[in-house]
């Protein structure tokens, strides 16, 4: 059995999206808090990785949302190395509401241990292990590659962003929350840009909700880089829609990350799914890739 770590945030208000809700990105700088508690509470703190010379990458983030936090909530984030593999290790989350047995969020993150000196893949210390899983680890079974976007619709809308300073984490890189907050920029901007910004579908009765994020971070950016990213629509069907994305640095068109968001049409009055409206469907037609993903 691994060992189980809880963490708890009180949401601030700073920390809360135009709808009043725990902002989505927040989800994920939480979960990389609570690995870092949780990896010092068996006796690996950042101190000891330094020292070794080595660290944990996060591969890919899933991240699943089912019921928002608000202002002044605490989140309980239960969480644990749920299995270790040669150079890997997939961690669990489970996000409540402190005292409430509800799940609002889960998530699961995919870290590859690396030589700092190198970059590349290390053999995870059985010594970590042990800690991380007193009773013995489970097996680590075999991931799935992470899904092919199907092939791009007539416009593929593109945003370019620089990295600032703000992105950035210790190690030099951008931090992976920060792709989080670009994937939401440019699921906004995409929506201005095919005539249905924030406010108006506002004011028409509806927004758009993410429910769903799979990313896989494939190479780093750095500090002034800039970074093109694109996305379109598959999967259409009456309240919900993959949205794909990619994140290329245009230096060099490397692909840096990718990742795939399921988006629910969501009745603000009725706080429920809903039917995508006739003229945001017509004017997002160029944007969505026909058929199933």
């Amino acid at each position: 059995m691994p060992a189980v770590h809880q963490a708890q945030f009180r949401v601030r208000h700073y920390e809360c999206d135009g709808y009043g809700h725990l902002n989505n990105v927040n989800y994920v700088r939480y979960m990389q808090e609570a690995a870092l508690e949780a990896s010092a509470a068996v006796g690996w703190p950042p101190a000891r990785y330094r020292d070794l010379g080595q660290r944990w990458l996060i591969r890919e983030t899933r991240l699943e949302y089912l019921l928002p936090f608000f202002y002044g909530d605490t989140v309980a984030i239960t969480t644990w190395a749920d299995d270790f593999r040669r150079v890997r290790s997939r961690r669990v989350y489970e996000f409540r509401r402190a005292g409430d047995d509800v799940l609002h969020a889960r998530a699961e993150t995919e870290w590859v241990y690396v030589d700092t000196a190198t970059g590349q893949p290390a053999r995870i210390p059985p010594a970590m292990i042990a800690d991380f899983a007193p009773a013995g680890p489970a097996a680590g079974a075999r991931r799935p590659p992470f899904p092919p976007a199907p092939p791009p619709p007539a416009e593929v809308y593109r945003l370019v962003k620089r990295v600032e300073w703000r992105d950035m984490d210790t190690e030099g890189h951008v931090n992976n929350a920060a792709y989080f907050a670009y994937l939401e920029d440019v699921s906004t901007q995409v929506g201005r840009h095919f005539g249905w910004s924030m406010p108006r579908m506002i004011d028409s009765g509806f927004v758009m909700i993410l429910r769903d994020l799979h990313l896989c971070y494939l190479q780093p950016a750095r500090m002034d880089d800039d970074l093109e990213i694109a996305c379109y629509l598959s999967d259409a069907r009456r309240v919900s829609a993959l949205r794909h994305y990619s994140i290329r640095r245009t230096a060099d068109a490397a692909l840096l990350a990718q990742a795939r968001g399921l988006w629910v049409c969501f009745d603000l009055a009725r706080q429920r799914p809903m039917k995508f409206p006739a003229a945001f469907a017509h004017d997002f037609a160029r944007n969505i890739t026909p058929g199933p993903a």
